[in-house]
């Protein structure tokens, strides 16, 4: 089905975005594993794969569209240096993709393309209340508790069974 040259676009762009999320969580995840904190490495590597997922559904949906998916154009990451770094690294890149994902809806319903920005509600509601909610969940609980009793807890072994 030919889509919309200008929806397809959008979705590259979000593409972008997804794929930077990945090599993101990606990186920030196996450092958690290296430090020990395998609760945020078993947490993170989720995110990773929900990301993964999220560039599979616009994959398939730029390409039933009959476009190209842009696979090399990734927006800016931002590595950590600390737990609490990375974190609010993770968590400004998903306040971004909430804001990219409410233009490019906004955009599609404007063209009446229901069923992309349909896909793309059900991204946004993943962003916003999983991925979001529980960064910002973490952040809280360093600043109620404390650097060293959040570290410590995170330190669990929540790493699945090889």
């Amino acid at each position: 089905m030919k889509g919309n040259q200008q929806v397809i676009d959008k979705l590259n762009e979000l593409l972008a975005g997804e794929l930077a999320a990945m090599d993101q969580y990606f990186v920030h995840s196996r450092m958690y594993q290296d430090w020990g904190l395998n609760k945020l490495y078993v947490r993170i590597d989720h995110e990773f794969d929900d990301e993964k997922q999220h560039a599979a559904d616009l994959i398939e949906r730029i390409l039933f569209l009959e476009g190209t998916p842009d696979m090399v154009t990734r927006a800016p990451i931002n590595v950590g240096k600390d737990v609490p770094e990375m974190l609010q690294s993770d968590l400004d890149l998903e306040y971004k993709v909430v804001t990219d994902l409410r233009e490019v809806m906004a955009y599609c319903e404007s063209v009446q393309d229901y069923v992309t920005r349909d896909i793309l509600l059900k991204m946004l509601d993943d962003t916003e209340v999983d991925h979001a909610y529980w960064l910002e969940k973490q952040l809280g609980l360093i600043n109620r508790i404390g650097l060293q009793n959040y570290l410590q807890s995170q330190m669990g072994s929540d790493v699945p069974a090889a």
